[in-house]
């Protein structure tokens, strides 16, 4: 007997394809038989984890019998201090992308619709189609978010908002009076989830920290994570910050101890170790000079970016020349998927790794 399962699927799950993360470096070795890698496809942070973090892992060790806090209460308490927010506003993920979803579940329904930009995170699509709502897609400005024309794509049908800022893939950004004019024109029936997975990296003047904004818009929603900056991508942790009342549907439905003990541990130590924080930062901005100068000198241009990574035209179809970057040991993105065919998304790496993947380039693009 044959069953057709996928009939069986919802609407919503019959239509998604999965999200495509970074090539891992295993698979590459398995595939071309080649070591010494460099992976910068998936924007995390070169360094690897801190002294802080490897202590307090080490201690949790011991109690891996145990069920984690599934209130995850020594974590919010840490977020609580650091940030100035109230426990009860914070929703724990298992990765930023864990409490969008579960954004999407407890506010979207089937034929409502969801505006997010052109070129917006692949995620905020996901969770849409998941819903069996209406995707509303607002042409890119300048690669980032126009907000004037997400504003004028609201209807009596939309349901929720996404906004990156800093926005993956393009590494565009938006300045605080222009995201305040946006929120001041959305309804408050409305829910705006600003995503702010790669505001750790931004020093730039006017930008708006989100969490600041929550008590003047009760409908936004403001999510981080501790993959980036705070180089903790393996042990998936991130969070929600909103009022209360929409934190407690959010943890109605959040699955138990879906963080698990050594990632709150983890995120605790990293939470408080602020040298080396700064030296992450530090390490990005340069890191950022390195490969900017370096592409210059191969005559190539690229998006202005925020976060850790930097989106750039190679000119011509991008596929080829990411295959031929994997022969010489080096992962980068392709962003066809995004709807950019001839761009490659590098992130920072180690002084090292950005000087591997510019002779890389180099080698590929002479060919």
């Amino acid at each position: 007997m044959s069953c057709d399962f996928k009939a069986l699927a919802t609407p919503g799950v019959q239509g998604l394809h999965p999200y495509l993360p970074g090539k891992p470096v295993e698979e590459l070795e398995r595939e071309l038989g080649i070591s010494d890698i460099v992976k910068l496809a998936s924007n995390e942070n070169p360094r690897g984890p801190g002294e802080q973090v490897r202590q307090a892992v080490s201690h949790v060790i011991t109690d891996l019998s145990r069920y984690p806090d599934s209130n995850g209460f020594e974590l919010k308490r840490a977020l609580s201090q650091k940030f100035d927010i109230a426990e009860n506003c914070i929703t724990l993920g298992n990765g930023s992308n864990d409490v969008l979803d579960l954004l999407g579940r407890t506010f979207i329904r089937a034929g409502d619709e969801v505006i997010y930009s052109e070129y917006g995170f692949l995620v905020y699509a996901l969770v849409t189609q998941a819903a069996e709502a209406s995707a509303v897609v607002t042409p890119a400005k300048n690669y980032g978010h126009d907000l004037e024309a997400m504003a004028a794509a609201i209807t009596e049908r939309t349901r929720m908002i996404f906004v990156a800022n800093p926005n993956n893939p393009t590494g565009t950004w938006l300045g605080e009076a222009e995201l305040r004019a946006f929120l001041e024109k959305v309804p408050s029936h409305i829910i705006v989830v600003l995503d702010e997975a790669y505001t750790e990296y931004v020093a730039l003047k006017d930008f708006p920290d989100g969490l600041k904004l929550l008590g003047e818009y009760p409908n936004l929603v403001v999510t981080r994570t501790f993959s980036k900056a705070y180089g903790l991508a393996a042990m998936r942790v991130g969070f929600a910050v909103a009022n209360e009342a929409i934190t407690d549907l959010l943890n109605r439905i959040r699955q138990p101890f879906n963080v698990n003990a050594i990632a709150l541990a983890a995120a605790v130590a990293a939470l408080n170790d602020e040298a080396y924080l700064t030296e992450s930062v530090r390490l990005n901005r340069e890191g950022m000079v390195q490969l900017e100068q370096g592409l210059a000198k191969l005559g190539l241009e690229w998006i202005p970016s925020a976060g850790n990574f930097l989106t750039v035209d190679m000119q011509q179809d991008a596929g080829p020349l990411y295959q031929a970057l994997l022969h010489e040991g080096v992962i980068v993105r392709p962003v066809a998927n995004y709807g950019l065919p001839n761009h490659l998304r590098i992130s920072i790496g180690l002084p090292n790794e950005n000087q591997r993947c510019l002779d890389a380039l180099a080698k590929v693009l002479s060919a």
